[in-house]
């Protein structure tokens, strides 16, 4: 773009928020005189599996009087707009090499869904920084815990989640319910410096006790870092537990307490490894079509579809699920079944191809999956019971044939279910055999009707890459 000489580029990041905020990450170097910039500044970004992030790169050419200050201060208006590209950190960390090239567009172009004037490319790499890679492993007791059962003691359980802004918390690991235990020693478990955020990310440990309905009681809170943890195990020490409930937490002090016994830090592989090792997330999807969701034509049904295009809850969770999951399934072919109707007046089905097939129940893309739910609506009559059994043992059957084949891959079932089935306690078969692995996540459907500041794919996905590598090292599989 300069007159007499070649253009002097530098590219800005930037993430980008679901309102269309951005917010500038950092500024590469100036590389002089050139049309095929390398630059070598590098810019961390913190990896969230369980969310969408947009990231935009911007390339100006720099005017050459301006090259004396430092890069951070050049005002972007006086420069030379080159072109713009946006992509998502998911699609840069699913590509070969983690190597994505994007074409350079107008800002005015990149909004505009006609074909954009070519403007050069841009290379993005990126690489996992080490710290990701270093893994802790804890042990966690309590002592002197509140009895809350009138004919036993407490069920207890702890949850550990990382904090964000806006105070909001996200879990990343739930311990098992050890019963009738006021001073339980639960088992140890590993957490990922890349799950929480940095060593310095705040922690909130919080103890519950368990029941049956889903209203667990709680019985304290602490809030540490995983450096304090560290320093906390060393110590021997234990920290006294505050008031879960704000309205009881007035500075008030409990007598019971947490201790870390085991604090050991060590590295590992991460699912990051894993991803650049080949392998992939593949996504299937069942949809409840009981009867209990009310008739699909009346506003207060769950299944009602706004003529206005606001989506329904179902469609909602499918969406922000399918967001985040998509990029990890390389063929976008999803499986997608319905369960608890009457297909085409036909007997009541616990399983059946939602896309109307009666051989193959695979759909292309998010689209595909809204397409078929949307028909589906149309052709199938309400019914019931709330049978899951069928779909999972469908979903079982092609995660089976994927291992016998050795493919590289990680199935993950959402069930959209009105439904409350969270428990609270271990998975267990018809015949007594209990999960060997907290595989399973709910999120209660009225936080899908509501939404709030975490999202349900927060939710929902923020323990998977967890899950992902507990199955990894149980059966010693490598990247």
């Amino acid at each position: 773009m300069d007159m007499f000489s070649k253009s002097d580029p530098m590219a800005v990041i930037y993430t980008k928020g679901n309102d269309g905020s951005l917010q500038e990450i950092g500024r590469t170097e100036i590389v002089l005189n050139s049309l095929n910039p390398q630059w070598i500044t590098k810019h961390t970004v913190t990896y969230h599996f369980e969310m969408v992030q947009m990231l935009l790169f911007r390339v100006y050419d720099v005017d050459r009087k301006l090259h004396g200050p430092q890069v951070k201060t050049l005002k972007l208006d006086e420069q030379q707009f080159l072109g713009e590209a946006t992509c998502t950190l998911s699609e840069i960390v699913t590509k070969p090499n983690w190597l994505l090239t994007m074409d350079l567009v107008d800002v005015i172009e990149s909004t505009n869904t006609s074909r954009p004037k070519n403007k050069g490319k841009l290379n993005v790499h990126a690489e996992e920084v080490f710290v990701s890679k270093t893994t802790t492993e804890l042990t966690f007791r309590c002592s002197d815990l509140k009895n809350m059962d009138f004919f036993s003691k407490s069920d207890t359980f702890l949850v550990i989640s990382k904090c964000v802004e806006g105070g909001t918390t996200i879990p990343v690991y739930k311990t098992e319910v050890l019963k009738n235990n006021l001073n339980p020693i639960w088992k140890p478990f590993l957490l990922y410096t890349s799950q929480v955020g940095s060593k310095d990310t705040p922690l909130s440990i919080e103890c519950f006790n368990y029941n049956s309905n889903g209203n667990h009681n709680p019985l304290g809170k602490v809030q540490k870092s995983l450096a304090e943890l560290e320093k906390l195990s060393s110590s021997g020490q234990g920290v006294h537990m505050f008031p879960s409930l704000e309205k009881d937490n007035q500075k008030k002090i409990l007598k019971s307490q947490l201790f870390v016994d085991k604090f050991s830090e060590r590295v590992q592989h991460t699912f990051l490894d894993y991803l650049a090792g080949g392998c992939e997330l593949n996504f299937m999807v069942a949809v409840d079509f009981t009867n209990s969701n009310g008739n699909p034509r009346q506003p207060d049904s769950l299944h009602y579809i706004d003529h206005s295009g606001r989506p329904n809850a179902y469609q909602k969770a499918i969406l922000e699920i399918g967001e985040v999951l998509h990029f990890y399934d390389y063929d976008k072919k999803f499986p997608l079944w319905g369960f608890g109707a009457r297909p085409s007046d036909g007997p009541v089905s616990h399983c059946f191809n939602l896309n109307g097939s009666s051989v193959n129940s695979e759909v292309e893309g998010i689209e595909g999956i809204m397409t078929a739910y949307r028909q589906a609506l149309f052709n199938v009559s309400l019914a019931g019971p709330t049978i899951f059994g069928p779909v999972i043992k469908a979903a079982g059957l092609r995660a089976g044939q994927a291992l016998a084949a050795n493919e590289k891959k990680y199935f993950v079932l959402l069930i959209i279910t009105i439904l409350d089935a969270d428990k609270g306690e271990s998975l267990q078969s018809s015949t007594g055999r209990l999960a060997s692995r907290d595989i399973v996540q709910f999120v209660p459907f009225r936080d899908v009707i509501q939404g709030g500041e975490v999202s349900v794919a927060q939710s929902l996905l923020a323990e998977l890459p967890s899950q992902f590598l507990t199955y990894m090292r149980n059966r010693d599989i490598l990247p």
